[in-house]
């Protein structure tokens, strides 16, 4: 998740302190890792200083003295340009789940051990995320159903990659 173009992205909808910035992040984009406020306010400055919000003038509040930031035109470019650039299609070819079956053969360590640890592990957040599917709202439905398949990519590429280990242990070992 790139936070700068996702706060651009929320200021082209309207004008809004940081706060409010933070709590529509949170809201839609934040599930299980909301963004700290020293971050926001960090990547609004950044951005202020490349020209692509302003500040406009401070409006007193409860608290602090509040700035509410309006995008650009150079920031609703920049925000246009990356909505209409695919994301790079993923799992990249070098994975962490690769590297450890691979280099487990090469220590002789048991990389069988290994995938039963790492199906577990994902079988377990199957099971959390299906439950968050169940209770939650649309939003919580499809960043939920996003996981899920990945996840039985992954358990497919570690059911395969079980039943290769002989050959692989025989192309790892040096």
């Amino acid at each position: 998740m790139t936070v700068p173009l996702t706060l651009l992205g929320l200021l082209e909808r309207e004008p809004s302190h940081g706060y409010d910035l933070k709590r529509d992040y949170d809201t839609l984009f934040g599930r299980g890792k909301p963004l700290p406020f020293g971050q926001v306010y960090s990547t609004l400055a950044r951005l202020a200083r490349d020209g692509k919000v302003t500040a406009a003038e401070t409006e007193p509040g409860a608290g602090p003295d509040r700035k509410r930031y309006v995008i650009t035109e150079q920031g609703v470019t920049e925000v246009a340009a990356w909505l209409a650039e695919p994301v790079a299609p993923e799992p990249h070819l070098q994975t962490v789940l690769f590297a450890k079956v691979v280099l487990a053969l090469m220590s002789g360590r048991s990389a069988e051990h290994y995938l039963d640890l790492q199906r577990a592990a994902h079988l377990q957040r199957m099971r959390e995320l299906t439950e968050l599917k169940r209770h939650g709202n649309t939003i919580d439905a499809l960043l939920a159903d996003h996981g899920l398949f990945h996840l039985e990519a992954d358990l497919r590429w570690i059911e395969l990659t079980g039943a290769r280990l002989d050959a692989l242990a025989g192309e790892v070992r040096w």
